[in-house]
C-alpha cells in the first residue's frame, strides 16, 4: 500500500504518542467538570439506545460460549477440571474451539 521509510514510521508513531499524551492531559482537566459529565453522559446513552439491539444479537450469538465459560470459571474455581470435562464434554469442546486453553 504505502511504503515508508523507517524515519517517517518513527515519526508517525512520535506523533501519535505526543498527540495521546495531549488527549490525556486535556481530560484529565475537564473529567471532573459538571458540564462535562452531563454531555458525557448523554452521548453514552445516546449509543447505548442506537446499539442496544446489537448488543443483544451478540451475546444471543455468544450465549453458548458465555454459557460454557461461566461453567469453566466454576469448576475452575473449585479445582474440578476433571468434573468440568466429564460432566460436560460439549462445552468444554466448545471453549477449546474458541482457543481458549493452551494446553
Amino acid at each position: 500500500m504505502f511504503d515508508l521509510t523507517e524515519t517517517e514510521i518513527e515519526n508517525i508513531l512520535k506523533q501519535y504518542k505526543e498527540r495521546k499524551e495531549r488527549d490525556k492531559v486535556k481530560y484529565e482537566k475537564i473529567k471532573d467538570d459538571e458540564d462535562f459529565k452531563i454531555k458525557n453522559r448523554e452521548k453514552a446513552k445516546m449509543w447505548y439506545e442506537k446499539n442496544k439491539d446489537k448488543r443483544k444479537e451478540k451475546y444471543l450469538n455468544n450465549k453458548d460460549f458465555l454459557n460454557a465459560r461461566n461453567h469453566y470459571y466454576y469448576y475452575k474455581k473449585t479445582d474440578n477440571m476433571d468434573k468440568f470435562k466429564q460432566k460436560y464434554p460439549e462445552k468444554y469442546d466448545i471453549l477449546n474451539m474458541y482457543g481458549y486453553f493452551n494446553e
